[in-house]
């Protein structure tokens, strides 16, 4: 009794404070700073390991609900334990020899020390959990029913831009229609951008983008489908007349006519145009792009030729979009307005499409980097409001390492343009602006790129 007199509770809980238990230790109550030190040791031990198995390893489990779970539920439990060994320590003084007012005010202070950063990251961590659980959504088709008809479908009038009713983010939604079979198997991601704004009565499919990877030799295609394809054929025989970017809303209000759902249905039509089924998708809004530029500190381009494009609506009363040749770092609002513009002088939705796929490897750049890993609370959030994707968890880590093993230079970058695709008369198209796919041409280019996985291999 006499020793925990000269024993300072201040000090015991600063010791606490450093690693639990050692409060305890100093105190001479081995037997108690064990059972607070164990549980930490472990929980060091397990961290310690997860280190080991890299960066890839680690951004996976970061990114995903139960990653960011578990990381919740660790931060809730060393700060509540923390605590408590402090305060067991702490109690113990005052019990044997009695508490001086400066060790309490000191005491109090470190545990101040303790409970801000531990519910500032649990804040971080809980954030993270909600907006991943939004992102990685595999939700069905929506529960349809009807039968197919044959023959054509008309899509009504194909205006320019037409897309019938607005479509929110949550609307893009699809289980795998088809999984890789095995972890050797190309992997088809469709990669699918909402053009919707507080402004627009409308939100348009206007970016469809199919990213193929090869695990095996780690080569990657990009194919991009122009937003104005019309007449082209069905998975299930018939034709559609309108545009490929009202595809998905058509589908939505003929339930009747497309069974299999809004999403699926462009999912589906999509991976059979191009030869090989799409495993999985990601959708985005593109307002949320902005934002994600942005959280990332803006992406480097090389823009090939200089836009002049004053029709470029910027959403809010002005209009013009202007951009010198060569190589700019682009901010948010400038990365939307180098996706979207499409009327400058030479300037059509191949060159669009083309400066789309520039920015998605930019920002893969971007976001490969280690430097990342700091943002990723900020640049999580946004994506929980604007990413919709059925990626399965369980791939991440191996699409993070095939992300950042691939040489960006050694990317194949393909649009379905010319001569693949051509401008009917436009006495044919009641003045509308369509195109029209050379579906023999489409077969080629599909083989070319995906070998003996595209259906029309055999052909």
């Amino acid at each position: 009794m006499g020793l925990m007199k000269n024993k300072s509770a201040a000090i015991a809980a600063l010791l606490s404070f450093i690693f639990p238990g050692l409060g305890h230790l100093y105190l001479g109550r081995r037997r108690q700073a064990l059972v607070f030190a164990l549980p930490a040791i472990v929980v060091g031990i397990a961290i310690g390991l997860e280190l080991l198995t890299g960066i890839d390893s680690i951004l996976a489990n970061l990114i995903t609900p139960s990653g960011s779970l578990t990381v919740l539920i660790l931060i809730l439990l060393a700060g509540g334990w923390r605590v408590v060994a402090m305060v067991d320590a702490v109690l113990i003084v005052r019990r044997d020899s009695g508490l001086r007012a400066p060790a309490v005010i000191f005491a109090a202070l470190l545990l101040v020390l303790v409970i801000v950063p531990h519910a500032a990251g649990a804040y971080v961590a809980y954030t993270a959990y909600d907006a991943e659980s939004k992102i990685f959504t595999a939700a069905g088709p929506d529960d349809q029913t009807g039968t197919t008809p044959s023959g054509t479908v008309e899509a009504g009038s194909a205006q320019p831009g037409d897309s019938g009713s607005p479509e929110p983010t949550d609307d893009f939604q699809a289980t795998p229609d088809a999984t890789p079979a095995t972890a050797q198997s190309r992997i088809n991601i469709l990669l699918t951008g909402v053009d919707s704004a507080e402004q627009r009565t409308t939100a348009l499919t206007d970016t469809l983008l199919v990213v193929s990877i090869n695990p095996v030799d780690k080569s990657v295609v990009m194919l991009s489908l122009p937003r104005d394809i019309s007449q082209f054929p069905l998975y299930d025989g018939r034709t559609f007349k309108g545009k490929i970017n009202s595809l998905m809303t058509w589908a939505r209000n003929h339930p009747k006519d497309f069974p299999d759902g809004p999403f699926p249905t462009l999912i589906k039509e999509v991976g059979y145009l191009i030869g090989v089924p799409i495993h999985y998708y990601a959708a985005i809004d593109l307002q949320g792009f902005r934002k994600m530029v942005d959280a990332v500190g803006g992406v480097v381009v090389d823009n090939p030729k200089a836009i002049s494009d004053p029709r470029y609506d910027w959403l809010d009363g002005t209009h013009g979009f202007y951009l010198g040749a060569g190589k700019v770092k682009l901010d948010g609002r400038h990365a939307l307005a180098y996706a979207r513009s499409r009327q400058g002088v030479g300037d059509s939705d191949f060159t669009r499409a083309a400066r789309q796929q520039q920015l998605l490897v930019a920002l893969r750049a971007k976001l490969a980097s280690p430097d990342m890993i700091t943002k990723l609370p900020e640049i999580i959030k946004f994506a929980g409001d604007t990413v919709r994707t059925n990626v399965p968890t369980d791939r991440l880590e191996e699409l993070i390492g095939l992300a950042r093993s691939v040489d960006t230079s050694a990317i194949t970058k393909y649009v379905l343009t010319y001569p693949i695709a051509f401008h009917p008369p436009t006495e044919s198209t009641g003045g509308v602006w369509t195109l029209q796919l050379h579906m023999d041409k489409v077969a080629e280019l599909s083989k070319k790129l995906f070998g003996s996985d595209s259906r029309y291999a055999g052909n």
